[in-house]
């Protein structure tokens, strides 16, 4: 178990005023290798899981184990094994895109940084958009780059929530495809 990436056993959150949980007893892991998608409707919990995985959300009940340890008391340890891109969390809107990788790269401590931009830039087409302001981007463009930016350090866990859908058909198709590849 201390090497398996997500362990969520009966997981529970309660949202202060809530009616219902926003999730309710949740059981399952993801063993090394393997690709999941929580799946459902809006207000199924699924935000509310990956956030908890990451540490942000304490839950009512039950726990979550990332590699064994506690995503909230060995942030630590747990943090600088993963990373995660939200199409709803954004990226600084008045700096370009290379100086928020760059950024990025130092608060993640990225060994030889320039050319692991250089990498992912190329991967995900992104290099007629480098020098553009992240403000300025198309949201299809910005999840590009906050893909990009979650795989900086090259994280044994990636969690991504709704990495494709501002993406066009064939630019979400190559993004899958790049993720298989990495994975």
């Amino acid at each position: 178990m201390p090497d398996t990436p997500i362990v969520v056993d009966r997981l529970t959150h309660r949202y202060k005023g809530a009616e219902r949980p926003a999730i309710d007893g949740l059981s399952f892991r993801v063993e090394r290798g393997e690709v999941v998608g929580l799946l459902g409707p809006n207000g199924a919990g699924k935000t509310s899981t990956l956030h908890a995985i990451l540490g942000l959300l304490q839950p009512s009940a039950g726990r979550v184990l990332v590699f064994g340890e506690s995503p909230i008391a060995h942030r630590q340890r747990v943090l600088p094994r993963l990373n995660f891109a939200a199409a709803d969390v954004d990226l600084p809107s008045n700096l370009r895109a290379i100086e928020c990788l760059s950024i990025f790269a130092k608060l993640y401590n990225v060994p030889n940084s320039r050319r692991r931009i250089g990498e992912l830039v190329e991967q995900f087409s992104l290099e007629k958009l480098i020098n553009r302001t992240v403000g300025t981007m198309s949201a299809g463009e910005q999840m590009r780059l906050k893909i990009c930016k979650a795989l900086l350090n090259r994280p044994e866990l990636l969690l991504l929530d709704e990495p494709t859908p501002s993406l066009d058909p064939y630019m979400a198709k190559t993004v899958r495809d790049l993720l298989k590849a990495i994975q």
